[in-house]
């Protein structure tokens, strides 16, 4: 074969297609999974959040930002809608930039690409295992559970370890790691958080509640980090996308064993001073409203009367009867609880892997390996996780792209015939 791409998810099907565009180069897809892409089919509920109207290299983690920016800005948001144009998937925009198709069907997206890919010849061979990766020659050889495949080049494009019930189970990193690659320790991100139900905050009764929030990282004792957005109360903790976002900061620390604390601030871009201020003038205006009914002026009545009870505040007590002391322990809940995390719900509730294939062994460029030649990467492999929104499929499109006339590049295959296709 020429090119041998591992992973036929979003990153390794637009890969293929994108070559086969530029090259007439034999280029083969293998995928352990009997159906492949099956992450697109889950993803934005079943609608598929293709990309983001407003992508920057601020809006990931991992490896090196000037890296992610040089990706991002060989393909960026435009390019992204102008393929699934072609490709027959027309997309609209939504709150917070959020790019689906029109149809509002994952299923329409992953059926295009599909068709796409057998139009411009890419070969599949779903349920083709990859066990190993090993330099033969001036090639490759895979062996895979339906035998030995040769390669003039390979693509890792297997993903990482989230839904793993997609087919996602990490066995990319350790083809990378195979021909000398450094794995940055992966983690569960874009996942909801876990709280303990042994704390004053009975989170539990106010599953279903959702609301603006922002969320502080503190990392040994210093504020890192301030994630603002909706929060979702659930059984089990939190979720919604303030929760995923922060998760994954949470995560990494806990990884590397720092002190890592979250507080939650309900009155988002106000610190307590200013809350402060605001709830001593609404009890000054509204002496005998309760207190309860005061604080639901900013926060759901729910989380006010949680809050309360939480501080050992009668939710029933008139405001202008609360003292100094309580109103402030009332104003520190407010705008800095500590959320008691145990955990996150796991790799089957994440949506995405932080951790990975070392951004800074990959030349941003072409996305081939700075240690094998030969050797390219696209999509969640790599150690780049995005926020939550479209930002992650944006990767994935954009990394396949450079990886993609990279390829098509060093085939030397490439004829005006196949640039038409």
């Amino acid at each position: 074969m020429d090119i041998v791409i591992v992973g036929a998810g979003a990153a390794g099907l637009t890969t293929a297609i994108l070559t086969r565009r530029a090259s007439d180069c034999r280029t083969v897809l293998v995928d352990g999974a009997r159906r492949p892409c099956a992450k697109i089919l889950v993803s934005g509920g079943g609608r598929c959040n293709v990309s983001n109207a407003r992508v920057t290299e601020r809006d990931f983690h991992g490896g090196s930002r000037a890296a992610i920016r040089q990706v991002l800005k060989a393909w960026p948001v435009a390019e992204t809608v102008r393929f699934f144009a072609d490709i027959g998937v027309s997309l609209h925009e939504e709150e917070r930039g959020k790019l689906f198709p029109d149809s509002n069907r994952a299923r329409d997206v992953l059926d295009a690409l599909l068709h796409e890919g057998a139009r411009v010849g890419v070969e599949r061979r779903d349920g083709w295992r990859v066990h190993a990766l090993r330099r033969e020659g001036a090639g490759f050889m895979l062996d895979t559970s339906q035998g030995s495949i040769a390669a003039r080049m390979v693509v890792l494009a297997a993903g990482g370890q989230s839904l793993p019930k997609s087919g996602s189970d990490g066995s990319g990193w350790t083809l990378a790691r195979s021909v000398g690659h450094t794995i940055v320790p992966p983690v569960p991100a874009l996942v909801p958080l876990v709280l303990s139900s042994r704390h004053p905050l009975a989170h539990a009764a106010l599953s279903g509640i959702a609301h603006d929030v922002e969320l502080q990282v503190w990392l040994d004792g210093r504020l890192a980090e301030r994630v603002c957005g909706p929060l979702l109360w659930t059984h089990f903790g939190i979720s919604g996308p303030a929760a995923l976002d922060v998760s994954r900061h949470w995560t990494r620390a806990t990884a590397a064993q720092r002190q890592v604390a979250i507080t939650l601030n309900c009155c988002p871009g106000e610190g307590f001073e200013q809350v402060d201020s605001w709830l001593t003038r609404s009890a000054g205006v509204r002496p005998k409203a309760s207190i309860s009914s005061v604080l639901a002026a900013r926060v759901p009545a729910a989380i006010a009367d949680a809050l309360l009870n939480a501080v050992d505040v009668p939710p029933d007590r008139p405001a202008g009867q609360v003292s100094r002391e309580q109103r402030r322990a009332v104003v520190h809940a407010l705008s800095a609880w500590l959320l008691p995390i145990e955990g996150t719900r796991g790799y089957n509730y994440a949506e995405v892997t932080a951790g990975g294939v070392d951004l800074a062994e990959i030349n941003p460029r072409t996305m081939e390996s700075r240690l094998c030649p030969g050797l390219f990467f696209a999509g969640e492999v790599v150690d780049v996780d995005g926020r939550l929104g479209g930002f992650n499929f944006q990767w994935a499109w954009a990394s396949a792209a450079v990886a993609a006339r990279a390829l098509a590049q060093a085939t030397n295959h490439s004829s005006p015939a196949a640039r038409m296709q």
